[in-house]
Formats: C-alpha cells, structure tokens, sequence
C-alpha cells in the first residue's frame, strides 16, 4: 500500500477517529511471549492513540511511542497518567529513519495495525533488525487480507507479505489474536542472496533494459514480482527500432511512473547470458535524473516497489531476478556475491560536450 501522508492521519484523528481496541487476546500473548525484563526498552511504531504503548509501560517497559500524526500524539499525552513512563514523538519510521530515536536498541518492537500502511517494508525492516538488543522481539499485529472486506484490502496483510515478514529470522511465530495475526520474531539472521528466473519466457528476441534509478539517499528502486517471487529492477524489452536508452526511459515511466530524459540516462555495459537456451541481451542503464515519485503502475506485473538500500541486498531474503542482479552488479562491482555467470561488454563513456561559452551581459 502506497505511504499514507500524516495529513490525512491528522484530519482522522482530530475528527475523533480511531482504531480497533487493544483486545484480551493481544494482552494475553504479549504477556506470555514478551514479559519486560528489568530495565526492558520498547518502541511502538504507529503508536496513535497510546493504548498499547500504555499497556507496555503497565507492563513494565519504559516505552518511546512514535506517530508521524500530531494529532494523535496530543489525544495519547492527554490520556497518558503523569509518570507513565511513555515518551511520544513525533515521526515517520519510513520517511525520516531510526537515526533520531532516543535509544539505540530495544527489547521489544511494536507495530499494531501499522505494518501495512509502510511501502519501503524491507528497508525498514532491516533498519528495525539493527535497533534491537540480544533477544530482542519484534512483534507486529494485523488484520489479514483474506478476512476483511476487499475495499479495505490495503490495511491488511495476505499470506505473501506475512512471509516475506518471517524470513530472515531464527524464530517467527504466529498466533490468533481474535482474528488478528500476532506475529513474534526472534534472532535476526542473515541469508545468503540467492538469484532466480522467472520461468520460461514467451518466443522473443531476448533483448531489454534493466535500469537503476536511486534516490537522493542513494537507494535503489527494486519491485516485486507479482507472477513470480523475485525482486527486479525497472526495465523490459525494447520495442522495434527503439534503442536502449529510449527503451528504459520508456519502461521505467510506464511501470512506476517517474519520468526522465533519454538525456539523463547512461548506457554502461551490454550484458548477455541464456534462459531456457535462447541468448538474452541486458542493457544496463543508469538513470541520474527523474520526476516523480514511484507508483504501481501495472499491477499484474508488480506488486510494489520499494527504496532499498545497496548494501541490503546480499542479504535479501527473496530472490533477485538474474538481469537486474547483473545489471546492479554493473553499478556496484563486487556488492553481490555468487553471480551466475554473464558475459559483460562495457560501454566505454561518451566524451563530454565542449564548454557553452557564455556571452557577457
């Protein structure tokens, strides 16, 4: 589900809106998979109104409880009892980062009825991995697809999303929680990056554009696959007579919507392995400008797309489809270990243009 901007949170909170309440069930399991330990940190995500960050804090957590809604921050400090140990702040988990929170891990890590409402989930969730102690859990409450209307699909999650949540982790657990999945994860681990197809492609002269477009924080785009479980990177097949440039231009705009200039776009190496025995030709193309910010633009093809972090992806827990690990690799040489093999023909850079003299006022 797209990012839902704090102004339209604000304008629900202060019209008196809120969300399901903290049920038996939910205390239950907390109590029983997460009791807080002498001195114990949590930090609950989407925190709205309070109630479970007060709930933890009568548990005997000292609590940080971030919202990117004032409004819902000032109905939760209103009802928050002087000396509760709660602290609420203001900001976006997704949008501003963990660099700002008051404490540098937590035992426990709490998103009630939130996680869905993030895009970039797996960059967040390997900033989250970093924040937590020895031991430490997160432990993250939602609706599930399958069992809510289909116009409120996107505040839920479906059995995809779930496991792309429980990878990675030495232990995740999942219980009911009248109706709710109450995940419990454990012991971040790392995994190897691993590389797949997508199955046997249609009869076509195997030649495309993978392209790399980053962020001003230096992320890449990546999206996932919603015929097959891998990442990949913006880009296909060229069409006749259009060139690489043009071609990866084209796709990035018509699969997620930003825009750039077959002038802003680098051609870098031609790239070249087989599929099912028929030769396939990658252009990598570096996209350095672009409008926009991305979208689900053909949702048969792709999910999502989500802002990762270069460094991330060795341990991406999901395949990377085989052309755009090549291609990523053609920008970060040596990021990714294991490739396949390819064959990988540079393009040398064209020449600058000469100086535009500039005429005296």
């Amino acid at each position: 589900m797209a990012h839902t901007t704090p102004d339209r949170w604000n304008a629900h909170y202060a019209d008196g809106g809120a969300f399901r309440r903290l049920g038996d069930a939910e205390r239950q399991l907390l109590a029983q998979h997460a009791p807080a330990s002498d001195g114990a940190l949590a930090l609950d995500v989407g925190c709205g109104l309070g109630e479970l960050a007060r709930h933890l804090a009568g548990s005997g957590y000292t609590v940080d409880a971030l919202d990117h809604a004032d409004a819902a921050l000032t109905r939760a400090r209103a009802d928050t009892a002087p000396g509760t140990p709660v602290t609420y702040l203001l900001g976006d988990i997704e949008h501003d980062g963990t660099d700002e929170l008051p404490h540098p891990a937590y035992d426990l890590i709490t998103f009630r009825l939130s996680w869905a409402f993030l895009n970039d989930r797996t960059r967040v969730l390997h900033r989250l991995r970093e924040r937590l102690r020895p031991d430490g859990i997160l432990c993250v409450i939602t609706p599930l697809a399958a069992t809510v209307p289909e116009g409120k699909r996107g505040i839920a999650l479906d059995e995809e999303e779930l496991g792309l949540l429980c990878a990675g982790w030495k232990d995740a657990e999942r219980h009911d929680a009248d109706g709710l999945a109450f995940l419990v994860l454990r012991g971040p681990i790392p995994l190897p990056v691993r590389y797949a197809g997508k199955g046997r492609p249609s009869p076509h002269a195997l030649t495309g554009a993978g392209v790399v477009v980053t962020d001003p924080q230096g992320r890449v785009l990546l999206g996932r696959s919603a015929r097959r479980e891998v990442w990949e990177l913006p880009g296909g097949k060229n069409d006749a007579d259009e060139d690489f440039l043009a071609a990866a231009v084209r796709e990035l705009e018509e699969e997620t919507g930003l825009t750039a200039h077959a002038a802003d776009a680098r051609l870098l190496a031609l790239l070249m392995d087989s599929v099912h025995g028929m030769p396939r030709l990658t252009a990598a193309v570096r996209v350095r400008a672009f409008s926009g910010e991305p979208a689900v633009r053909e949702p048969d093809l792709i999910r999502r797309w989500e802002w990762m972090e270069p460094a991330d992806l060795p341990q991406l827990a999901q395949p990377l489809f085989t052309p755009s690990a090549h291609v990523i690799d053609t920008v970060w040489p040596g990021l990714l270990p294991g490739l396949p093999p390819v064959h990988r023909y540079p393009i040398a850079p064209a020449a600058p243009p000469a100086p535009t003299e500039q005429t005296a006022p």
